[in-house]
């Protein structure tokens, strides 16, 4: 039930949250305020066969510390059977961090939030590979049967029109990963494709899509084709609710901070690397105190898991304040941390006392073998 690391890079460097489209990592960077809720609009049509739906979400500019609209858009996959999971804000650590969308042959977790347009907050309900052809769900997806023959209809399980734009904290969506959904992070991942970076940083550049500006309802809120604002494009309808500027001191970003894990559930196995001591006997017992190792820092995770999961529902429903959500994630961050720390020394005490072992063997063997 261990899922990959979810790295949470706070890194100013990586503000435009752009990947290059051979490399996937979740990277964000955290704020002191959440995002906006997601607006109201309608789907632009589909531009042709073969595009598949991006849906708009809020990003940020640390340099302006203002929300921005990135408008949902059609994108053509990296490579066909590849589908797109959002990106989502999380809350976590003291402050609302983004996870980056990615790529990949499954729809992996998105903090539950409800997107539309097949994005219900868990799984896609738009559309199916079928080979190397993708077939699209009508009831969700503005197609014109007419020129795309691809289409099948039916109907979306979720119909929520809940517009929360981020997942825990004070008023967030309150979903966990499934142990599915955690399956799915080892899967191969790429991240978003050259125009999906492309159409990002022109939204970042323009300023009608600061959420100052336009309160949370903004003049480009879905385009037919990734990076055209021209032409194509569709305005919001209205704001997903009342738009809440933040407090004149309200906190921007947080210092730089890299691998932050919050959670137990975000803690990766431990994998050690196969004995190599050149002795059969001696490798299987090393292998052995491995294995026990490995067993006994897994329950540790587990164990702390359940009681970081216990609290978390516990808050839901004692509906904490926000300050005491962030005094819960502040003490989560420190218990995952103190027992990394633990884990890790062990690590290195268990390679240390091996290594020694292996050493003074060899240095026995050695000797043995001298003429007296």
């Amino acid at each position: 039930m261990r899922a990959g690391i979810i790295v949470r890079s706070v890194m100013f460097a990586f503000v435009l949250l752009a990947f290059s489209h051979g490399a996937f990592g979740q990277i964000g960077i955290s704020v002191g305020f959440g995002p906006p809720l997601l607006p109201i609009y309608e789907q632009p049509l589909l531009p042709g066969d073969g595009y598949l739906w991006a849906p708009g979400y809020w990003g940020y500019d640390y340099s302006a510390n203002d929300y921005y609209w990135v408008p949902g858009t059609w994108v053509y996959p990296p490579q066909p059977g590849f589908l797109w999971t959002p990106g989502y804000w999380g809350w976590g650590g003291g402050g609302y961090y983004f996870n980056q969308g990615y790529w990949g042959p499954t729809v992996g977790y998105y903090g539950g939030i409800n997107y539309g347009y097949g994005y219900g907050g868990y799984g896609y309900e738009g559309g199916r590979w079928e080979g190397n052809r993708f077939l699209y769900n009508t009831s969700v997806n503005r197609v014109n049967t007419a020129v795309v023959h691809n289409t099948y209809n039916a109907p979306v399980s979720n119909a929520s029109e809940n517009h929360v734009s981020y997942n825990g904290g004070q008023g967030g969506v309150e979903a966990r990963p499934t142990a599915q959904q955690e399956a799915f992070a080892k899967e191969q991942h790429m991240g978003p494709v050259d125009a999906q970076t492309q159409h990002m940083q022109l939204a970042r550049n323009n300023p009608e899509l600061r959420a100052s500006a336009n309160q949370g309802k903004p003049p480009i809120a879905a385009t037919s084709k990734a990076g055209d604002f021209t032409s194509g494009f569709v305005a919001a309808k209205q704001a997903g609710g009342e738009y809440k500027a933040p407090l004149p001191d309200a906190p921007s970003a947080h210092g730089s901070r890299v691998d932050t894990i919050n959670h137990a559930s975000e803690l990766p196995s431990h994998d050690f690397k196969a004995p190599n001591s050149g002795n059969a006997t001696t490798d299987k017992s090393y292998q052995q105190q491995l294995n026990e190792l490995s067993s006994r820092q897994t329950q540790d995770h587990e164990k702390l898991e359940q009681q970081q999961e216990e609290e978390h529902q516990q808050a839901t429903q004692k509906n904490y304040s926000d300050k005491q959500i962030q005094q819960m994630e502040q003490r989560h961050s420190q218990q995952t941390e103190q027992l990394e720390q633990r884990h890790s020394s062990e690590n290195r005490q268990m390679e240390q006392r091996q290594s020694s072992q292996s050493s003074s063997k060899s240095q026995s063997n050695s000797n043995s073998g001298k003429p007296h």
